[in-house]
């Protein structure tokens, strides 16, 4: 059977040569494996516009949005990201001799590889903070991994018994609005949490402490002498340790900076930057506790439950999931050096 749908550029030559060549349209078709009318259809047009180029090309209904028109919508895009379709569709159509409609809209997004996205969410950056992140990456550009080995992470993190599920979508009729089948239900502050401490190093998952109110100085002390000085002290016997926190009011209080003044021959407590999640490696370890709660079968129903599947999770983090993490630390200066001190994709 012959073959169906256009055909190439390349394909188009052979029949034609096989014509010229003095072959019929049988032998023609015999020979390419094309059907006969399609060996007719396209020696007549040869012989009569004298091309072998496709003539489905310009078959269908011309595209409202050229290319010119497709950079007029790129520009409107980089000035308002936040536009909605409607908005960007108005913003086309002033001036233009041609309008569009939304789906137009739609489709040439598409067609220039814009989707719409719901926004990474990344902390906002101050002037100041951003010259003090620089200042840190270019002070540890030199870094390598062997170095980036000697620090232990450290960093508190919440985790709510209940989730929001403001992303959940149902399919329902118009008076289906209040059936239990089509509810959601919510608990005031997420039905209560779980705090916890942690710590790690490229060697080791440290002790990960649960905190059962607000961190203070005074319990962050008990945590400093209890959890980081033995850890420090066992990690780093020849005092070229690091201690990594960020810059919360507990842990900038006097007391604390007394504590580690004196035991400055111990370990060093590395000079942090403000606003800087995305350098700390361990954000990425409350992520996989957060995905491994979530992916629970039995989900906890309490406070109790919660705190022992957090501890459960914690313990069982794989060595290649936070060596990874601080070997990652080279690549996260370079991103902030590029971003000259401003966010980054981690």
């Amino acid at each position: 059977m012959g073959k169906k749908g256009d055909l190439s550029h390349f394909e188009r030559g052979m029949v034609v040569g096989a014509r010229r060549a003095g072959l019929s349209i049988s032998q023609s078709a015999q020979l390419l494996g094309f059907s006969r009318t399609t060996i007719s259809r396209v020696y007549k047009e040869w012989c009569e516009k004298g091309k072998t180029s496709s003539m489905w090309q310009s078959c269908g209904r011309k595209c409202l949005v050229d290319a010119r028109g497709q950079r007029r919508m790129g520009r409107l895009i980089q000035a308002d990201r936040r536009a909605t379709l409607t908005e960007i569709t108005t913003r086309y159509n002033r001036g233009m001799e041609q309008s569009i409609c939304e789906a137009t809209t739609r489709t040439t997004l598409r067609r220039m590889g814009y989707n719409s996205r719901r926004p990474h969410r990344v902390p906002l950056i101050s002037t100041t903070n951003r010259k003090k992140r620089l200042q840190f990456a270019r002070a540890h550009q030199n870094w390598t991994v062997e170095d980036w080995k000697n620090v232990a992470w450290s960093d508190e993190s919440r985790f709510l018994l209940r989730h929001s599920d403001g992303g959940v979508r149902i399919w329902r009729k118009q008076n289906e609005n209040m059936d239990a089948s089509c509810l959601v239900t919510t608990v005031q502050a997420g039905g209560g949490g779980v705090m916890v401490w942690g710590m790690f190093s490229w060697h080791t998952l440290g002790p990960l402490v649960p905190i059962g109110h607000r961190l203070n100085a005074t319990d962050y002390l008990s945590i400093v002498s209890d959890h980081v000085h033995p850890f420090m002290t066992t990690m780093y016997p020849s005092s070229d340790g690091y201690f990594q926190q960020d810059n919360a009011p507990c842990h900038k209080a006097p007391i604390i900076s007394n504590w580690f003044l004196e035991h400055d021959n111990e370990f060093t407590v590395l000079q942090w930057p403000p606003q800087s999640p995305d350098l700390n490696p361990i954000e990425h370890l409350w992520d996989v506790v957060e995905r491994e709660l979530r992916a629970l079968d039995v989900h906890p129903t309490n406070l109790h439950q919660l705190q022992d599947a957090i501890l459960s999770i914690w313990a069982n983090i794989s060595k290649e999931c936070f060596q990874h993490l601080v070997e990652s630390m080279p690549h996260r200066i370079k991103a902030v050096l590029k971003a000259k001190g401003g966010q980054t994709q981690y």
